[in-house]
């Protein structure tokens, strides 16, 4: 009888709710923002590779913004306290391989154009995160330039609704709890068609949604990433 009016009460929250999701009232940078090419490493080598689906991922910025600090280029997203302006925003959509390994860095690329990253700054507040997103996922889609690979990571997002994290946080909570909240904000969406990923030590880092390659919500495969659901989860939130 408890586990089940828990569990209600946790689906009493998972409706769309305006705190905590998306800013109303960005405005991106009218200057150009500077940012330097993204290239693969030894670590990142390039790799082409046939697609299998996709990740749309999402940073809670909260936290990263706690991490932070003040680090440079993180001034836009984070303001002017730790825990910034915004809740969840796009990491960035990725190719995922028919494997174990994915396709990166397939082709190299100039630098952005300002007119494009000023476009998808509300949505991706790093002028530099985007440039990152373009060369290392955004080349490995054959037909795609960054307008048309941003428009569509946009679009995808601006499609999402969130649970209310004020009341999620403020609640005994695990990572299954908070995807089954988001699966209920959103149709077609599942438990186990996304993985959460937390820090060290159990603070909520970003959301990973599975999609197939026609972009639709599909479950998760297995190695995936992401914690079990029963791993305790805690939520940063913003301060005044």
């Amino acid at each position: 009888m408890k586990i089940a009016i828990r569990a209600a009460a946790l689906l009493s929250l998972a409706w769309p709710a305006a705190g905590w999701a998306q800013v109303n009232d960005c405005m991106p940078p009218t200057a150009p923002v500077p940012v330097h090419p993204e290239l693969p490493t030894a670590e990142q080598p390039a790799r082409q590779e046939p697609i299998g689906g996709y990740t749309l991922a999402l940073i809670w910025t909260p936290h990263f913004c706690r991490q932070a600090g003040n680090k440079p280029g993180a001034d836009f997203e984070c303001g002017n306290h730790a825990g910034g302006r915004f809740g969840f925003v796009l990491h960035g959509l990725w190719p995922d391989g028919m494997g174990a390994t994915w396709p990166q860095y397939c082709t190299t690329t100039p630098l952005l154009p300002a007119h494009v990253i000023r476009g998808a700054m509300c949505t991706t507040p790093s002028a530099q995160l985007l440039q990152h997103e373009w060369a290392k996922h955004g080349t490995c889609m054959a037909g795609y330039d960054p307008a048309r690979y941003f428009r569509l990571s946009t679009g995808l997002y601006a499609k999402l609704r969130f649970p209310d994290m004020d009341a999620l946080a403020a609640a005994p909570l695990s990572a299954g709890d908070l995807a089954l909240a988001m699966a209920k904000a959103n149709p077609g969406l599942r438990a186990d068609g996304m993985r959460i990923t937390t820090d060290r030590q159990g603070w909520l880092d970003e959301i990973w949604l599975c999609l197939d390659k026609t972009f639709a919500f599909v479950r998760c495969p297995a190695g995936h990433g992401g914690v079990s659901p029963g791993t305790s989860l805690r939520i940063a939130g913003r301060t005044p």
